[in-house]
């Protein structure tokens, strides 16, 4: 096997899994000629101007850094073929205009936290634990012009146990997906990789990931407890599943994020009331059965165990919404 050869590369992303890959990279032999990612913004209450997690990496590691407002913008556009870069990594980033992604001599590759076509979209990591699948991976392909559709070049798959969250998968595609671009890279300066359509996979029905927003985090106790669990976890920790309790005790609706459940083996539980405290957590009622909340927490209040809520609350003061 020939010697991977040193390329120069471009890195673009932003949120704390690409921080993972970066890193990679960046401990490799190739050189990181710059990072792009996106413009600081204002956030939160205080209006703090707020850093993505790639700018955080990029400066403590002493690299350069690009943030274009857009990226059609000549000055950047300029700069970055200033750069002479072999290859063009972007992960977790935006849609990238033919000017960029065509750029390169060996073109732009992405990586992606599924196993493509499967879950094209913002929240791939999300979706595959809320639809309950039991295995799903991480993908290297090359960037076309729509999202995530290019042709690919590598894939690692993952398994999915029944309890796993989105933080924990989230951790283990990152580690997977680090060690699938590092070797991705190589084979592309060795001119060894292969690619395929993806329209040549097998015509199953392909799922998408699109963003989640608030909206999509309330929880439905019409659902079953496989599905509800199947919720809480896949948005756990963030963006979090929520409900609505009533505190009937001081008269008052609260929004309460969820973020860990059991399902229990017997679920043939009698239920007296809305909630119901139980040796393993907090009993909610579902369609087919009731779910055990074991980590939740109040509006205005910090996250905390079902034993620490117990410990405070009478559950009879407590009904859902």
């Amino acid at each position: 096997m020939s010697e991977v050869k040193k390329l120069r590369l471009v890195f673009m992303g932003t949120p704390d899994f690409a921080v993972g890959i970066l890193d990679s990279l960046h401990g490799s032999i190739h050189e990181i000629t710059a990072v792009v990612t996106v413009a600081d913004k204002a956030a939160g209450r205080g209006q703090k101007i707020k850093e993505s997690a790639v700018k955080i990496y990029a400066q403590a590691n002493n690299l350069t850094i690009l943030q274009p407002e857009k990226l059609k913008d000549e000055q950047f556009l300029a700069q970055l073929k200033e750069l002479q870069a072999d290859l063009f990594v972007v992960v977790a980033f935006r849609m990238l205009p033919k000017e960029v992604w065509k750029m390169p001599t060996f073109g732009t590759i992405n990586l992606h936290a599924s196993l493509l076509p499967n879950y094209r979209g913002a929240a791939p990591i999300n979706w595959a634990i809320i639809n309950g699948d039991e295995e799903t991976g991480v993908t290297t392909f090359f960037i076309d012009e729509a999202i995530d559709s290019g042709k690919i070049i590598a894939q690692e798959k993952v398994k999915i146990s029944s309890n796993t969250n989105a933080g924990a998968l989230h951790d283990e595609l990152m580690s997977v997906g680090a060690e699938l671009t590092l070797k991705t890279v190589a084979a592309i300066s060795q001119q060894t990789h292969t690619v395929i359509d993806q329209d040549k996979f097998d015509g199953k029905d392909f799922k998408t990931a699109p963003k989640i927003f608030k909206e999509d985090c309330e929880i439905s106790w019409q659902e079953t407890v496989e599905n509800v669990h199947n919720k809480i976890r896949g948005l756990s920790p963030y963006p979090a599943a929520w409900i609505k309790l009533k505190n009937t005790k001081k008269n008052e609706i609260l929004l309460v994020k969820l973020f860990a459940s059991k399902t229990l083996e017997n679920n043939s539980i009698s239920l007296t009331g809305n909630l119901q405290e139980h040796a393993d957590g907090i009993l909610f009622p579902c369609k087919n059965g009731f779910i055990c909340i074991t980590e939740l927490q109040v509006e205005g209040k910090r996250r905390i165990t079902y034993k620490e809520f117990l410990a405070g609350n009478e559950i009879k003061d407590w009904e859902l919404f």
